[in-house]
């Protein structure tokens, strides 16, 4: 039964939303536009605001149902580590894709709906840095990089948790995050990369 569920969160994580959406209500394959990313920050950029928020909301879903997954399970089954493998398979289906031909996203989106089935308080901290660094870089891959960096501060001092797996897990999140951001990171180290544009600017008379 846990391989079948695995399988599934797997399956879960590949729904290429971003992909789709663009294919379907644009015309366009996101991944050869702007970032060349099969992400919500890519589809905020290249599909406009309300597109990028719709692929926001269902990637997150995605990992959130896929770590749920452990409630199919006998209770006496149901185990931390468990739950940290259908989170795992979930943002890996994210990041290979089978139905896309295995080229998805940095799966950040996914990533923050397992840490919300996981630990909701420490995941709404993670998101307060994120919009904290947000507003004061106005560059997302910075504040994805700031936020998964505090998920095991968080845990580990704000709310004393005791399990050592989950800990590891966050560690885990945070490396992750900076492997998929490295050319992000090379890019900040050159000064290019690109910032987003958090008002409009006032019309002209």
């Amino acid at each position: 039964m846990i391989i079948a569920l695995l399988l599934i969160a797997y399956f879960l994580g590949s729904l290429a939303w971003s992909v789709w959406i663009g294919r379907w209500m644009f015309g366009i394959d996101l991944r050869e536009h702007g970032s060349g990313n099969a992400g919500a920050t890519n589809a905020f950029r290249v599909l406009g605001k309300q597109a990028g928020t719709l692929v926001l909301v269902l990637d997150v879903l995605k990992g959130f149902a896929a770590v749920k997954l452990i409630h199919l399970l006998p209770a006496d089954q149901q185990s931390v580590i468990a739950m940290l493998g259908l989170g795992f398979l979930a943002v890996f289906g994210h990041l290979f894709p089978i139905y896309v031909g295995f080229r998805g996203g940095k799966g950040i989106a996914t990533l923050l709906g397992v840490v919300i089935a996981l630990h909701s308080g420490a995941a709404l901290l993670a998101m307060g840095v994120f919009v904290a660094f947000l507003l004061a870089t106005r560059i997302v891959s910075v504040s994805s990089m700031a936020a998964a960096l505090s998920l095991p501060l968080w845990l580990i001092y704000r709310f004393k948790e005791p399990s050592e797996v989950l800990i590891i897990f966050s560690f885990a999140i945070a490396l992750l995050v900076l492997i998929t951001h490295r050319k992000n990171i090379v890019r900040l180290l050159r000064g290019e990369e690109n910032k987003v544009k958090l008002k409009r600017k006032r019309a002209e008379d």
